[in-house]
């Protein structure tokens, strides 16, 4: 029952924070809500509860494995807001329910069993992501959230009629037509390949746009790049995170069904695309937060090569969660700093921001270097497992691939860095508030850079173990 709190207080807090008629101290909500459910989520971490079998939602080992990386970027990222939402104009009772709503909706989406209740705990945390992409109200943000509901929409419609799809196929292979994952894992060599593989594709595609996968990535660079940073944190590390943790669970029930090697087939190409992709993308974007969006798409890519690797890519993919999580959060918190005092996210109007926001500007081009897998933060340790697991399993030509896109997304990413923080500072013509370096607006990304680092250097036993019980209840022993 604990973990039912996960999902009741912030929803709770939710609707308190919207009754609230203090507009000053509504923001106060998110880290009091993010600290109660961080706490309550790595006590679980410590203290894995027994589940159920039939249970519609626990807090097996796959959420455990996910969702206090999820929990611990939510409170960094509530830190931010505070001092982030002083400084806007706009009301916020819509902006902090809206961010205590998803909160809720992604920890009932990863403790989710059964395939309806994912379905709408996934659904749900896209529509409660509306509000928070259209927050700063200009035309480019409301084209923005008209094409993430529409692309979104199409995801929406595909991972249902999958589920339908999936649903059949237990009916006929001689099931109850039970959706519970459990039931389908049991079921498995019985459901009807036909049937198994048609869900497979739709649910692939319906997730993988929620994922921001290409080619079902057009959503991501608009959204991302009109989204407040805050916004953009929580949708590269949160909302991919149970859209992904959504394939795993459908995975291993075509494994079961004896379609495995197709799925892991076709994840691996569409990874591959994606990076491909992405790499292209990073090396003609301007755009700094939309650059952002196009290294997301790439790390979305990277989770599904290392999914379709076996057992051993599951762990590594797991480990790769918490470290892409915790260093784009780093990324888009001082980009959104950067953004604000030059009034514009583009290279050909920002330069210079070393000079003028020289904290933002160490924290920025420190997260660059760290997303792209250089030493010793946590993505180069997670993406040294992904290469090694993929030499080992046979994969040799992926990796060369893999390794390929990698190069190339560095080049882009690190060519649109040093093009904004160096060079002869214009004159803004901003807010000067927006050019001061709060501590509120310093120290969250500066923990996320401090948590990648630690993760990849004490990468801590109980993390490890969590990630070894989600990989054996995807792949039960014989």
């Amino acid at each position: 029952m604990k973990s039912y709190l996960l999902i009741l207080v912030p929803l709770i807090g939710a609707v308190l924070a919207a009754a609230w008629p203090h507009k000053n101290s509504r923001p106060l909500f998110l880290p009091a809500v993010g600290l109660f459910h961080t706490l309550l989520c790595f006590w679980l971490l410590a203290q894995p509860v027994a589940v159920d079998p039939a249970a519609w939602l626990a807090f097996d080992p796959l959420a455990r494995a996910i969702l206090p990386g999820v929990s611990l970027l939510f409170l960094i990222c509530a830190g931010y807001a505070v001092s982030f939402l002083r400084l806007k104009e706009q009301d916020n009772r819509v902006f902090v329910p809206a961010l205590l709503l998803v909160l809720g909706l992604l920890s009932a989406g990863h403790q989710a069993r059964h395939l309806g209740i994912l379905w709408i705990a996934t659904e749900a945390v896209t529509l409660a992501c509306v509000p928070l992409v259209h927050f700063s109200g200009t035309p480019r943000a409301f084209e923005a959230t008209w094409k993430y509901l529409l692309v979104g929409g199409t995801g929406i419609a595909l991972s249902l009629l999958g589920s339908i799809c999936l649903g059949y196929a237990s009916l006929h292979g001689g099931g109850s037509g039970d959706i519970t994952f459990t039931a389908l894992l049991e079921h498995g060599p019985g459901l009807s390949r036909v049937w198994v593989l048609t869900a497979w594709v739709l649910l692939l595609v319906g997730y993988g746009t929620k994922m921001g996968l290409a080619p079902m990535h057009t959503w991501k660079p608009d959204a991302y790049g009109e989204s407040p940073g805050i916004v953009g944190a929580l949708l590269a590390g949160g909302v991919t995170s149970v859209a992904f943790m959504a394939l795993l669970r459908i995975k291993s029930v075509i494994d079961a069904s004896g379609a495995g090697l197709i799925a892991s087939r076709t994840l691996l190409a569409l990874g591959l695309f994606s990076m491909l992709v992405a790499a292209l993308f990073l090396l003609r974007t301007r755009d700094f937060k939309r650059m952002l969006a196009y290294s997301s798409i790439e790390h979305m890519g990277i989770l599904c090569i290392a999914a379709s690797f076996g057992s051993a890519g599951v762990w590594a993919a797991l480990f790769h969660v918490w470290s892409n999580g915790l260093t784009k959060g780093t990324l888009f918190l001082s980009a959104g700093n950067l953004q604000r005092a030059a009034g514009s996210s583009s290279m050909d109007e920002v330069r210079g921001m070393s000079k003028i926001l020289p904290h933002s500007s160490m924290l920025f081009v420190a997260g660059m270097f760290a997303i792209t897998a250089c030493p010793p933060f946590g993505p180069f340790f997670s993406e040294l497992l992904i290469v090694r697991t993929g030499l080992t399993s046979g994969h040799g030509w992926a990796i060369g691939v893999f390794l390929s896109c990698l190069l190339l997304a560095f080049f882009g990413l690190s060519r649109i860095v040093f093009a904004v923080i160096d060079g002869r500072p214009r004159q803004y013509k901003t807010n000067p508030v927006y050019l001061k370096e709060s501590a509120g607006l310093i120290l969250p990304p500066l923990l996320l850079l401090a948590a990648s680092l630690w993760l990849g250097l004490f990468t801590p036993d109980i993390l490890k173990d969590a990630w070894s019980a989600a990989v054996l209840q995807l792949f039960p022993m014989p």
